[in-house]
């Protein structure tokens, strides 16, 4: 996905959500909302569909619209959400991040009980007043509590799909200080990490780093700044720590090394220096007191006599050992993805019709698509009933014979009910190419019930993948107990892939628990999880966590043919 997309459907959702709180009509709301569903949705960059007039043609955009996107791709900033910010208190934007409280909700709690700040808000959903607002009550009271607790624990950390358009666009800024030839991201988000708790950057200039901090200064938004010797640091407009390591020219691949990696990973790298007869201090690499060049991460690599180390990887596991005797992986490529799975249409929650779906995946690049609705006990997403499924079945063959280019399967996201069967009878669930099962209701049971429920799911012989396998909602929701070692030592038996849910928001199953998985003889899948147009690059993120874990093409399902995917599925079914 193109970086300026994300940036501009974030400040249209912005605007969507400060014009709530100052009790704009609704229209106004829902246009800006709208309008970054579509900028979403745009086959390509916002910046192109800008300059060849497509932009403004999208149904959703409107003149308004296009303004304000024009000022934040020639600016990187928009006059109008600053002066939203400048008249709504901080405080309510700080409510913003706490779980299950939307702008409706917060413009209440303001407009009758006054409330500004969130230790107001935490004082009145303990003394009663909270609950005692129109469409709330002592539940709603309580989930607030906890909520937060949750953003206090939460508050200082971004979403990588949040933090990426964050740091690009003080990346730019950066790379336009006086003096400065080169920026590049560095650190959590150049690891792509799942949550990002500080932004880092690398300046490649022949100014020193307090006449950097100095130009720093004059940009618009940025506090706390300091620096000393070559690391300036400073707090973005958003609220982030900041570094920007300044290094000279031939220097600069071994400051993107030390900017980019984890603690652990340099430590290990540093140790590996030494043994070379090098030593890495924050400024070079040095050799018998002399400054050894590295303009860039491959003359540093080779000078240590590793491979170079992908960034996703440097995080202190055995990747500095795998360098050296030359074994590290060969890591999953987006485009080693045939086929697209875990996906929504009409027929539940999704926006899209199953043809709309189809073409869309075919021009992404797919060979084939798993449609994957809901199931019937869902029904707060549409869940489909045994009429529905044929109905769709019927729709699928038509389109399936009508479009050419992609391969269309007829799959099923099924609801693991709370005693781990499957919610279709058998009958049903044979009539599937494939079948997601996935929790989504009684996430409060406690590990033992809730790991017996996995279990008997993965003893389903209709069970082709185990969806989200732990239910965390990054930043907003805990994963719910399960005994991960009994899961993975079952699915592996019994031949079941567990997935890499691609949303930004769940990135379930967690990288980290995904290298034991494997170990453990586990074949992952990555799904999107998408519900619309806008989540078909979710699959990306998906890939990305799959490469922090070290996966390569064979470890992962959906890298197979059609034929063979399908082949998978039957196996388990005698």
């Amino acid at each position: 996905m193109s970086t300026d997309r994300l940036i501009v459907a974030n400040t249209l959702q912005q605007l969507a959500a400060f014009l709530e709180f100052r009790g704009e009509n609704q229209f106004r709301v829902r246009a800006f909302s709208n309008a970054a569903k579509a900028v979403m949705g745009l086959p390509g960059s916002v910046a192109q569909a800008l300059a060849d007039g497509s932009l403004a043609a999208t149904r959703g955009i409107g003149p308004a619209t296009v303004t304000i996107v024009t000022e934040l791709l020639e600016t990187g900033h928009s006059t109008y959400l600053e002066q939203l910010k400048q008249e709504i208190p901080a405080g309510l934007l700080d409510m913003l991040a706490v779980p299950g409280l939307g702008a409706t909700r917060i413009k209440l709690i303001h407009d009758r009980l006054r409330i500004a700040t969130l230790p107001e808000l935490e004082a009145a959903a303990r003394d009663g007043r909270l609950a005692s607002l129109p469409g709330f009550g002592p539940r709603t009271a309580e989930k607030v509590l906890k909520g937060l607790a949750f953003s206090r624990n939460t508050r200082a950390f971004r979403l990588s799909h949040h933090a990426v358009p964050e740091a690009e666009v003080l990346r730019s800024a950066v790379e336009r200080l006086p003096g400065v030839t080169r920026a590049m991201v560095a650190g959590e988000v150049r690891r792509r990490c799942e949550v990002v708790s500080e932004l880092a950057f690398v300046a490649e200039s022949a100014r020193t780093a307090t006449e950097i901090r100095a130009s720093l200064a004059e940009l618009p938004g940025l506090g706390e700044l300091s620096g000393a010797a070559e690391l300036v640091s400073f707090r973005s407009a958003a609220g982030l720590p900041a570094t920007v390591r300044v290094a000279a020219a031939e220097h600069f691949g071994t400051a993107l090394v030390q900017a980019t990696g984890s603690a652990p990973h340099l430590e290990q790298l540093a140790a590996h220096a030494k043994r070379q007869g090098y030593l890495l201090t924050p400024r070079a690499l040095e050799r018998a007191g002399r400054l050894v060049p590295a303009p860039d991460e491959a003359a540093f690599y080779q000078a240590l006599a590793l491979q170079e180390i992908p960034p996703e990887l440097r995080e202190g596991y055995d990747e500095i050992a795998r360098a050296a005797s030359g074994s590290l992986p060969r890591l999953l490529e987006p485009a080693d993805l045939l086929g697209f799975l875990h996906c929504h249409t009409t027929y539940s929650d999704g926006t899209l019709s199953v043809e709309e779906l189809a073409l869309a995946c075919r021009d992404a690049g797919f060979a084939y698509v798993g449609i994957t609705d809901h199931s019937k006990s869902a029904a707060y997403a549409g869940g489909m009933s045994v009429d529905k499924l044929r109905q769709q079945w019927a729709e699928i063959a038509e389109v399936g014979g009508r479009v050419g280019g992609i391969r269309i399967l007829k799959g099923i996201e099924s609801d693991i009910l709370v005693d781990g069967a499957l919610d279709y009878d058998d009958p049903i669930l044979a009539g599937f190419d494939f079948v997601i099962g996935s929790i989504h209701g009684r996430l409060a049971l406690g590990e033992a019930e809730m790991t017996a429920r996995v279990l008997r799911a993965l003893d389903s012989p209709y069970l082709t993948i185990l969806g989200h396998p732990t239910g965390r909602r990054l930043l907003s929701r805990n994963p719910y107990p399960l005994d991960l070692e009994q899961v993975f030592a079952r699915a592996a038996a019994n031949g079941v892939a567990i997935e890499i849910n691609g949303d930004p928001h769940r990135l379930d199953l967690d990288w980290r628990h995904v290298r034991r998985a494997r170990e453990l003889g586990v074949l992952l899948a990555i799904g999107a999880d998408a519900h619309g147009r806008s989540g078909i690059p979710n699959l990306g993120f998906g890939v990305t966590m799959a490469r922090k874990a070290g996966l390569e093409r064979r470890d992962v399902l959906n890298t197979r043919s059609a034929e063979d995917f399908l082949a998978f599925a039957r196996a388990r079914r005698g």
